[in-house]
């Protein structure tokens, strides 16, 4: 079992900066693919941000790709998402997710296993 904590949610103005941090706790030795998701008001559940140790790779979502990057401290087992040049369509509810699999090329179906509770971000115009 593994658990996700996230952290760092909240407001920020347009073209302002937030950073999300997400824990992991237990048994993280074996997790491959770590990551975002978000879900926006009305909208389907969206892959935001995924890194995959196995293949060292990091994919992003075209809405997010040159303002959002991913980072990990692996002594800390804490993953970071920075939110740059926020625009008002980033409001969501963020999730982090793990799994011991590899999504290379699947990762925006969603099909981790480990999901975090989800944080709050808020942008404002």
């Amino acid at each position: 079992q593994v658990d996700l904590l996230e952290s760092g949610g909240g407001s920020a103005q347009a073209g302002g900066s937030l950073t999300l941090a997400c824990k992991a706790d237990g048994h993280t030795r074996g997790l491959n693919c770590m990551g975002w998701f978000r879900q926006i008001p009305g909208k389907e559940r969206e892959g935001v941000a995924v890194h995959c140790a196995g293949s060292g790779s990091t994919f992003y979502a075209a809405s997010v790709k040159g303002r959002f990057a991913d980072s990990q401290d692996t002594a800390k087992k804490t993953k970071y998402l920075h939110l740059n040049s926020l625009k008002s369509d980033d409001t969501a509810i963020y999730y982090c997710v793990a799994d011991n699999r590899s999504f290379e090329s699947s990762w925006e179906r969603g099909l981790f296993k480990y999901w975090g509770q989800g944080i709050q971000v808020t942008v404002s115009s």
